[in-house]
């Protein structure tokens, strides 16, 4: 049965290696927007240069270039069988427009996952990670862009009763088994 799965949480909360975890357990793409969007500005593309200045600044990258490339990656033969998709929707609108994707496409997703982990817990894993993006000021910026325009999805997809909330500051296994459990 094809499985598809969208992971929401705030930056560093372990969305991408959880999302690592279940993509090879379940043998489904675990699509990153943030992989996709470094990979973009690494190779100087137009959309990564435009990225890039965002991402700097410790701003969303505008929904515009975020919805083109989950339009084109949904109609990659891999995603026929399921996806796991790892930061997006990032805010309301992005997640109606996934909706109406999905409609398009003849899929649903089958659950919504949100991991939650405390802020300052949070800044004290990004700062451990230590990418040239990942000061405390940028960090800090990230989680207040991330209550204002992430956290109103939650309340979108507990509304249509796909949302499930996992604990994630917990040790990873622990996360990894109920993640599993609640995707049965």
């Amino acid at each position: 049965m094809a499985k598809r799965l969208i992971f929401l949480g705030p930056p560093g909360a372990g969305k991408g290696t959880q999302a690592e975890i279940i993509s090879e357990n379940h043998q489904i793409p675990h699509i990153s927007t943030g992989d996709i969007l470094r990979a973009a500005v690494v190779q100087q593309t137009p959309l990564g240069k435009q990225a890039k200045d965002y991402m700097n600044r410790g701003e969303l990258v505008p929904d515009v270039l975020i919805l083109n490339l989950i339009q084109d990656r949904l109609g990659y033969e891999d995603a026929v069988n399921g996806w796991i998709l790892d930061g997006f929707p990032r805010n309301v609108n992005q997640a109606a427009f996934l909706e109406e994707l999905l409609a398009k496409l003849e899929q649903n997703a089958d659950c919504v996952l949100n991991l939650e982990v405390p802020d300052e817990v949070l800044v004290s894993r990004l700062l451990a990670r230590k990418r040239k993006d990942d000061n405390e000021s940028t960090i800090r910026r990230r989680l207040e862009v991330y209550h204002q325009d992430t956290v109103p999805v939650i309340d979108f997809y507990q509304q249509r009763s796909t949302l499930k909330t996992i604990d994630g500051d917990r040790p990873p296994e622990e996360v990894t088994e109920q993640l599993c459990s609640a995707i049965v």
